[in-house]
């Protein structure tokens, strides 16, 4: 077969680096609502807890309402499309955002065939509202939000909207911004510095700490966002063209006069995780090959649950990924742990003559 290729060549993407305490706010709103996840934090589950005890009665209400709804979503579909610089400008959007524009937005981008069906959704049609939903029916929350988000009240979802956010901003992030705006910066200039050394998908497996992302035809550009409250996790969304990834920021981003002493967080993260007998066995068998959750549990003898469980703290460590229901060892990241335990052993700190 003879071939005139007169495609642009495009072989990989663009990568864009951007930070904001905006986004850490969010984000925070979207950890501190979602309890099953806060044993996997590097935050304690206490921590949690203590935050939501500083909040007043109204904004707990507000906080609550968006934890049923997940409406910090709808936060971030904004971020994702704006570039808000202060909270005010936020806010501001919020405000004066007409009823069709912000349903639109606050929807989630499913694809480029649905585009106009969303479109329909955020003007009222039913039947348009139901396709988005039974595109995305095996998602954990995306089909109760949609509906959510095509039948609230405009004016009510404005009003929370920027309590909820204003609120948070103040009370949680406000306190600490000098501080985390610090960590975000230094990590944001310190991958803005690798940037140009390295290709796209190898800047983005670094970021990450292990996520691998090959290019895909729609897309054209990934934006790495960096992130406190999550970690160890990132956080992965999309837009049109636009892949986004809020990773988490390096241990080194953390302190302005990093402590020689202190272990990796990813390094002490795998040793927890290796620090268990099941989990031991787990690594064994996704060594020998994929094992689906049910293979897992069947071989184990254990309760499903407590496998998930195990298995979460082995993802969490970056030890562990899942594709299409499979459970699969990340093997670089395994071999590497002798590597870092030697670099955390021969940093700084007194010598020893």
């Amino acid at each position: 077969m003879r071939l005139i290729d007169i495609t642009n060549g495009r072989k990989t993407y663009e990568i864009e680096l951007q930070f904001s305490m905006l986004f850490e706010s969010v984000l925070g709103l979207a950890a501190a609502t979602y309890p099953d996840i806060h044993h996997t934090l590097e935050k304690p589950p206490t921590y949690w807890s203590d935050l939501k005890a500083k909040l007043s009665s109204k904004l707990a209400a507000e906080v609550s309402y968006l934890q049923q709804n997940n409406t910090w979503k709808t936060i971030l579909n904004l971020l994702d499309r704006h570039s808000f610089k202060e909270l005010s400008d936020l806010l501001s959007y919020i405000k004066n955002t007409d009823e069709l524009e912000l349903r639109y937005e606050s929807l989630p981008f499913l694809g480029y065939t649905l585009q106009e069906t969303r479109r329909k959704a955020a003007e009222g049609a039913s039947n348009a509202a139901d396709q988005l939903k039974q595109a995305c029916h095996d998602h954990k929350f995306f089909p109760d939000y949609i509906h959510f988000i095509c039948e609230v009240n405009i004016d009510q979802l404005k009003n929370h909207l920027i309590t909820v956010m204003n609120g948070w901003y103040q009370t949680i992030v406000a306190p600490h911004e000098e501080t985390i705006r610090g960590i975000l910066e230094r990590d944001f200039q310190a991958k803005l510095t690798m940037m140009p050394k390295m290709e796209p998908e190898a800047l983005v497996e670094w970021a990450t700490g292990g996520i691998r992302y090959l290019p895909e035809p729609q897309v054209t550009r990934v934006r790495l966002i960096p992130q406190y409250v999550y970690r160890p996790w990132s956080i992965q969304a999309e837009m049109e063209q636009t892949k986004i990834l809020y990773y988490p920021v390096s241990d080194e981003s953390i302190s302005v006069e990093p402590d020689p002493y202190r272990p990796p967080h990813n390094l002490v993260q795998q040793c927890k995780a290796l620090g268990d007998e099941h989990r031991m066995r787990m690594v064994k068998m996704l060594y020998q090959k994929d094992h689906s959750l049910q293979e897992l549990t069947d071989k184990l003898d254990l309760a499903k649950s407590t496998v998930h469980h195990h298995l979460s703290m082995l993802r969490s460590a970056q030890l562990v990924g899942v594709e299409e229901q499979r459970y699969y060892l990340k093997r670089t990241n395994l071999v590497t742990l002798f590597p870092q335990w030697q670099g955390y052993l021969e940093r700084g700190g007194e010598k020893i003559e």
